[in-house]
């Protein structure tokens, strides 16, 4: 159930604005003792429901007495005030973000071989974004069908984000489809992937026959491997990345081969 403590009232203070909304204008003492807000704290009450522009006073009548401003603008100033709190706060935790990030530095790529898993469609999407963020140097994406554990149109435009993220850190991105593919995607998808970057020098997009698996070379250190199901093979099972120099270079050898061989993409 809602409350005015939701929006950043005490208890004290929402009971006295409530009262004087039943009572009308009061007294400090005829509020303290509708509301039950002790006598000794109710004059700080009150200053602070005027604080807040969520009561006036009639300086000019003894004892002075106080009136509720009207709930649609008193929620309204309420509201305002949570929001700037709230914009506030995100102006400092984007400060800390920004010199964290220059602080905390990965260290280099361990030598050995580990791999983690992702399973379902939201945290397949969540690996793969991840792993784009972090690229620093070349992005190589090979797909021989849409990633079927993904809903393409819905995620399209957060790896279009990261690529164009990534190409703005000077990060190389190189798309490898199949022939196939293309006419397979949502034309919204084509234009978001290709038209936003088709320009920029280190984007490329060719196409290549007969290609199978989908997966994407992260620095040339670690490859994110979209798994069928073996039940229905045209479903995506789970995501895996698994970071191994070796096994990363013969993939990084076998996609400079079939580049070579493929077609410069035009839509």
């Amino acid at each position: 159930m809602a409350d005015l403590r939701d929006l950043g009232l005490s208890e004290y203070e929402s009971r006295a604005y409530r009262s004087l909304l039943d009572i009308g204008p009061a007294t400090a003492k005829e509020l303290s003792e509708s509301s039950g807000v002790p006598m000794g704290r109710v004059y700080d009450v009150l200053n602070s429901l005027e604080r807040h522009r969520l009561a006036r006073s009639q300086a000019a009548s003894r004892p002075k007495k106080y009136l509720a401003v009207e709930p649609d603008a008193a929620l309204d100033r309420l509201l305002e005030e949570k929001q700037r709190e709230l914009d506030e706060q995100a102006e400092q935790y984007e400060a800390v973000v920004d010199e964290l990030s220059t602080e905390l530095e990965a260290g280099d790529p361990p030598d050995e071989q580990f791999w983690t898993a992702a399973l379902g469609p939201e945290e397949t999407a969540d690996l793969l974004l991840e792993r784009l963020s972090a690229a620093d140097d070349r992005v190589v994406m090979i797909a021989a069908a849409p990633a079927s554990g993904l809903d393409i149109g819905a995620v399209g435009g957060a790896i279009t984000e990261e690529l164009e993220s990534a190409l703005e850190r000077g990060v190389a991105v190189s798309l490898l489809l199949s022939e196939e593919l293309p006419a397979q995607l949502p034309e919204s998808v084509g234009e978001r992937y290709f038209d936003r970057m088709a320009d920029h020098p280190n984007f490329a997009v060719r196409t290549a026959p007969g290609l199978r698996g989908t997966f994407t070379l992260v620095d040339d250190a670690e490859v994110c491997m979209e798994v069928p199901s073996p039940v229905d093979p045209g479903e995506s099972f789970a995501m895996i990345d698994l970071k191994d120099p070796e096994f990363a270079g013969d993939v990084r050898r076998t996609f400079r081969e079939r580049w070579e061989e493929a077609s410069p993409l035009s839509l």
